[in-house]
């Protein structure tokens, strides 16, 4: 799973946390749905917030959740999932940008794609991708000619910029990919006039996908040699910091001429955890839940007593592990489960997607976390929203 807006679950609290889940899995099954199983792999948190975005214009109702089966993810239970055409939307845009995503790896050699065969193949899916999000784009009444556009045009700047290029002329096109993506969710939801606003930013929020990307992949690229954007530019991370805070602004200000029906989810993720993003990429990430008195040693400091810890079991053998551990991968909780066992050891350890930031508090903040930035009442005594408004 991939993506900048990683929100932790214990900041979302309950409620929230089922909507977000909610449209998590409507693009997962979008993704199944539409354009087969291995399609599931391009399920991206980015992605869902084209889904959450219709449906906080257009509301939760009229036959736009549905109840899916179980799955192991959800340790093999029911849930109530996004489905429509928002869902539809965002599974077609994650289609064509990873499409693009692998062809930008592969023309680069990066790791086993250096590979002729692996290359080929790789090549092969990249296109059944690219021609199945078009289909699916399509069928929801959005041209991803302009995202295939975006992905050329980003090939040729970056072969033009150097030294003094400015930052923003490399982030363009996927400014342009993102405002349009983010502008059709207004179309589907039937509230045209949101589309300028939502175009606005989502364009601010493609710049800051390719900075944060940029920032936190600089040490690599300088150490493997590849192409980056801030190097290439010669541009500082003060700067780049700069203008993430400045589109961060500007995605607030955006935000608050939308008209929502059930916005609380989409400003939570645009206006707060967007913000953590940005903490996070450039290491100035903090925890907003400290509460005067509290010990945030691993649990709440009125949480439960710890429990004596259950004898472990006999590990398991090789080939029982590699069962195991086969098992895990294929049905990606080594990824997103909360906990899984491990294949051989048996201990119980945690997904690589739910590290949270926050220091595992249970403050359930998420569910009362409003301000005036989206027309809302904020709470008393919550201090958990790190918002610049009133809040």
């Amino acid at each position: 799973m991939f993506g900048i807006v990683r929100p932790c679950s214990h900041r979302l609290g309950e409620r929230l946390k089922s909507q977000w889940v909610a449209h998590l899995c409507g693009l997962c099954l979008a993704l199944r749905g539409d354009h087969g199983q291995f399609a599931r792999v391009v399920t991206n948190y980015d992605g869902l917030l084209i889904s959450v975005l219709t449906e906080a214009q257009a509301g939760s109702g009229g036959g736009r959740r549905r109840t899916a089966g179980p799955c192991p993810l959800r340790g093999m239970r029911t849930a109530s999932v996004a489905q429509g055409e928002g869902a539809r939307l965002a599974a077609a845009v994650s289609l064509v940008l990873a499409s693009a995503k692998v062809r930008d790896h592969v023309a680069d050699g990066d790791g086993l794609l250096a590979r002729r065969p692996v290359a080929v193949a790789a090549r092969r899916v990249a296109r059944s991708w690219g021609r199945a999000g078009e289909r699916g784009g399509a069928a929801v009444g959005f041209d991803t000619a302009v995202l295939v556009d975006a992905v050329d045009r980003q090939v040729g700047l970056e072969a033009l910029a150097g030294p003094g290029t400015s930052l923003l002329t490399v982030t363009e096109p996927t400014e342009t990919a993102t405002a349009a993506a983010f502008a059709h969710t207004a179309v589907l939801a039937g509230r045209p006039g949101n589309a300028v606003p939502l175009a606005e930013a989502g364009r601010l929020f493609g710049r800051l996908a390719h900075l944060l990307d940029a920032v936190e992949d600089r040490a690599a690229d300088a150490e493997a040699g590849a192409w980056n954007p801030l190097t290439a530019t010669g541009t500082p991370l003060t700067e780049a910091r700069r203008l993430a805070d400045d589109a961060l602004h500007g995605i607030r200000l955006a935000l608050r001429d939308v008209e929502f029906t059930e916005g609380r989810l989409a400003h939570l993720l645009l206006a707060h955890e967007l913000e953590r993003s940005v903490d996070r990429a450039f290491g100035t990430s903090s925890c907003g839940h400290a509460h005067p008195g509290a010990a945030h040693e691993g649990r709440a400091a009125f949480g439960p007593p710890p429990q004596m810890p259950a004898p472990p079991e006999r590990p398991r053998g090789l080939l029982a592990g590699c069962a195991v551990a086969l098992g895990l991968f294929c049905t990606c909780q080594v990824c997103c489960a909360d906990e899984f066992e491990g294949p051989w050891s048996r201990r119980r350890r945690e997904g690589c997607c739910t590290n949270c930031d926050c220091g595992n508090c249970d403050c359930g903040c998420g569910d009362c976390c409003n301000c005036d930035c989206c027309n809302c009442d904020c709470c008393d005594g919550c201090d958990c929203c790190g918002c610049d408004c009133s809040c």
